[in-house]
């Protein structure tokens, strides 16, 4: 807990040493840009949200427990190792680095608590894909199984069946329908995704001086944590800059995200020659939007989105297109869920749903940023991409 607090107050000093700073542009532009009151507004919010405090609620409504629920001690770590269990990841999608990040967390902490871990499969956003992979982790007999459901519905059963046959499950971000905390699976882990949408709408509208016409790109589909994002996002920009026009909405259902996503910006970009930023619902599609930008020649449009990926990273670092993002933690989401699933093997009463603070990024802390979400110094290509 102690770490987690250190790392908020350094995340809250590096904002507030920067507050005011625009992306480019001469010492008057940025004194006018820290004169604008919505710029004044989107600086305060996001100051505040680096106090830690959590805008989600859970799957069910549920209130959000801190990460600090999953703190375990030297006699509860001496009796999970005693049992000598094992577990398995199922993940929705692995070919990003939020993914690689919580894997990593997840199989750092069961190493330490004894908990091996005996299969990694990966679904490739395909939920008949997952059933099959969930099937046939149940021959397998893992203790423990932390998870991320590709869709609610789909995959019911599937989980179903492995709670049936006295699986734990941990679930990251998506709970199947129909499955309730307690009874059939331990707990939900996520990071707080209304509030990273809120945090890009704020780096939106800071970069933007409060006033403009955007376009949104969101997830297609039925997946809990993806709809916070939007909705944090939609519901700050409509309710707090009433001088930002969201002219166009566009889905994206995957598996090819950032080509779609390029598409659909390069026709937004078309349709409204006077479009100051579009938004995107991670960094894979933001990827997309700023291909899409540089093949209009439009390196002036601002992009906001959420999670702090390797080349959204190099965008910030470089001050081009991508102007701020709300970052979930994916290591300490990772340790998290692994903690809880121990704790779940020697019987504890746990949370239905631990969320993890937003980070709000921009140019300024990019640096810092990347060590605190991967607990890792940032690769060289973000570094020597950082203007001095």
């Amino acid at each position: 807990m102690k770490r987690n607090l250190a790392l908020i107050a350094a995340t809250g000093a590096v904002l507030i040493a920067v507050s005011g700073c625009s992306s480019a542009g001469s010492s008057d532009s940025q004194a006018a840009a820290s004169a604008n009151p919505a710029v004044q507004k989107a600086e305060k919010a996001l100051a505040d949200i680096v106090s830690g405090k959590v805008l989600s609620k859970g799957p069910h409504g549920e209130t959000a427990a801190p990460a600090s629920s999953a703190d375990m001690t030297e006699e509860e770590i001496a009796k999970v190792k005693a049992l000598n269990a094992t577990a398995a990841i199922a993940m929705h999608y692995g070919g990003n680095d939020w993914a690689t990040a919580q894997i990593a967390g997840l199989k750092s902490e069961f190493g330490k608590l004894g908990i091996k871990v005996i299969a990694t499969t990966d679904a490739n956003f395909k939920p008949d894909q997952q059933v099959s992979q969930l099937e046939t982790l149940a021959t397998q007999k893992p203790d423990l199984i932390v998870s991320i459901p590709t869709d609610p519905v789909a995959t019911e059963s599937a989980y179903e069946a492995l709670a049936a046959a006295g699986i734990k499950l941990v679930f990251m971000d998506n709970v199947p329908n129909g499955m309730t905390a307690g009874e059939d699976y331990v707990s939900v882990v996520s990071a707080d995704n209304y509030g990273n949408g809120v945090v890009s709408a704020y780096e939106m509208a800071k970069a933007i001086g409060g006033k403009g016409k955007i376009g949104v790109i969101f997830h297609q589909a039925d997946f809990f944590v993806t709809k916070q994002r939007y909705q944090g996002f939609k519901e700050t920009i409509n309710q707090e800059f009433p001088d930002i026009e969201i002219v166009e909405e566009t889905g994206i259902a995957g598996p090819d995200f950032a080509g779609q996503a390029q598409v659909s910006a390069g026709a937004m970009l078309t349709k409204h020659p006077d479009l100051t930023g579009i938004w995107a619902v991670w960094d894979v599609p933001a990827e997309g939007v700023m291909a899409a930008a540089r093949a209009a020649g439009n390196t002036n449009l601002k992009i906001a989105t959420e999670d702090l990926g390797t080349n959204v990273a190099i965008a910030l670092a470089k001050d081009q297109l991508i102007v701020g993002l709300g970052a979930q933690r994916p290591f300490d989401q990772g340790v998290t869920e692994a903690r809880l699933g121990a704790l779940s093997l020697i019987g504890k009463d746990l949370p239905a749903y631990v969320a993890v603070p937003a980070l709000p990024v921009d140019h300024s802390n990019v640096l810092d940023a990347w060590k605190q979400v991967y607990h890792a110094d940032p690769p060289a290509s973000i570094v020597d991409s950082y203007k001095k």
